[in-house]
């Protein structure tokens, strides 16, 4: 009797311990399991998306969009509708307006478009969805890991921006007349491969053009930039320092004086000399009225460079361009800037949009559909197997030429240095304005006295030495300094 009870109660033990397993198991399962669907085709949800998107770009999304609405999207019972809000800027101004329940402000929508610091903030309010929630990790290591990187700001465990579309910075330059400069002055494209032999070169084109007339001083500048908070953050990364760093969700101010000046001296001084300049809102602007023949801007910028310089009502004539890899500090580490701005969800109380969302972004980030939107607007898609010249090519039949050159040269760019951008912080945005105005504003400003001074008969050469000081540099370094300090020390 003894040995048979044993044996029940073995028996009865394996059982339990094989129910409890099959019980962990099952728990296990449905945890990694994704969560039972809220979206019906018969009773569908409608979610809004914001953007910047405009021109080519805005075509190319607006597409994708009716696309997903008569396919994958009736068959899952979403509708999409895209509202463009004009420029960044404005859009940003739109989502916390409509999050703080403003006085006119427009009904929140489901997915708006956004840099790290607007993302940063509207989590700071709750309102951004973590995605991890909604994406398995085997389908987030399919992304670009830096673009992912750029989501995590809250913590490492969290997911909050959604990639879709990304960019970097790239040299563009109006090759038609460059070749009129190097064939009379024997200058190659090697010699604006570096930061320096950019400054070297636009006084040489100044030089060069300011000879072909009788009135001195009156060359034509060069080169422009269109974002001067990259120039600064970047430039700086190459030559070793980090402007902005967040360690433990606190940031950290590195405005090195010797980097700075380097930096000061290869924008301020050339500008204030007449070698760079800035007349319209973007570079590719200064392009068409041949203001400056080359420029640092987004690749995302490509579908506007102009096909033709137009100098005056009746003197217009067609040009071709060339796209090249950004210039770095000569010896400089290889950083380039990662921007563009990623998709944040917005956490509704109807959990059925939240997936709808979700399963929007996942369908438009589909390696094809994202490299279609890609080569149609410039843009770089961001899955890992979509960034490959291979993938692309297949898909460039009908391109612009000059959207695929800017994206031979962007994916160059991607393979052959470390994409970097600065982590999301409190006042980011507000610290990299300081850096995109502080200097720009500046060289216009003394420059507009130079041409005073010029004009009231003083040469170049006397009017820039009033200017090109160390008394200035440090002037306006103490100031900008002061103003960063301020901002990154704010509670």
């Amino acid at each position: 009797m003894l040995v048979k009870s044993i044996y029940r109660t073995g028996i009865s033990l394996l059982t339990a311990a094989a129910l409890m397993l099959t019980a962990g198991c099952s728990a296990a399962d449905k945890k990694e399991s994704k969560k039972d669907s809220l979206l019906n085709a018969e009773k569908p949800v409608s979610i809004e998306v914001w953007h910047y998107y405009n021109g080519a770009q805005q075509d190319a999304f607006n597409k994708l969009v009716t696309e997903f609405n008569e396919g994958k999207g009736k068959e899952l019972g979403i509708k999409v509708k895209a509202s463009s809000l004009g420029n960044v800027a404005d859009l940003e101004e739109n989502v916390i307006a409509s999050i703080d329940g403003k006085v006119g402000a427009k009904e929140i929508p489901n997915i708006f478009a956004a840099y790290a610091d607007t993302a940063y903030a509207v989590d700071q309010k709750g309102m951004a969805v973590d995605l991890k929630e909604y994406m398995t990790d085997e389908e987030i290591s399919e992304y670009m890991d830096s673009y992912i990187d750029e989501g995590k700001f809250s913590s490492e465990d969290t997911l909050k921006i959604f990639p879709v579309a990304k960019a970097t910075e790239i040299f563009m330059l109006n090759e038609t007349d460059w070749e009129k400069f190097a064939d009379a002055t024997g200058a190659s494209q090697e010699d604006i491969s570096t930061i320096e032999g950019i400054t070297a070169t636009a006084q040489e084109y100044y030089e060069w053009t300011d000879s072909l007339t009788d009135t001195p001083d009156d060359g034509k500048a060069f080169f422009g930039r269109d974002a001067m908070a990259n120039y600064f953050i970047i430039g700086a990364r190459e030559l070793g320092v980090e402007i902005f760093s967040v360690k433990d969700g606190k940031p950290e101010l590195n405005f090195d004086k010797d980097v700075v000046r380097k930096l000061w001296d290869n924008y301020y001084v050339p500008y204030v000399n007449g070698y760079f300049a800035s007349s319209g809102k973007f570079r590719s602007d200064d392009i068409k009225t041949g203001n400056i023949l080359a420029f640092v801007g987004s690749s995302a910028g490509a579908t506007f460079f102009p096909d033709q310089v137009t100098l005056d009502d009746e003197h217009t004539y067609p040009i071709e361009m060339k796209a090249l890899t950004c210039p770095k500090f000569e010896d400089g580490e290889d950083y380039a800037v990662q921007q563009g701005a990623g998709m944040v969800v917005m956490n509704k109380e109807d959990k059925a949009e939240i997936e709808a969302s979700v399963e929007f972004l996942k369908w438009f980030t589909d390696t094809e559909r994202n490299i279609d939107f890609a080569v149609s607007s410039g843009y770089l898609p961001v899955k890992k197997e979509a960034n490959t010249k291979e993938m692309i090519n297949q898909k460039v039949e009908s391109t612009d030429s000059s959207v695929l050159q800017v994206l031979d040269a962007s994916l160059d760019q991607i393979e052959n240095n470390t994409l970097y951008t600065t982590r999301a912080f409190k006042n980011g945005t507000n610290a990299r304005n300081v850096l995109e105005y502080s200097l720009s504003d500046k060289a216009a400003a003394d420059r507009e006295e130079v041409l005073e001074l010029i004009q009231g008969g003083q040469s170049r050469a006397e009017a820039v030495s009033r200017f090109d000081t160390d008394e200035n540099f440090e002037t306006w370094y103490q100031e900008t300094l002061t103003s960063l300090s301020a901002l990154v020390e704010a509670d």
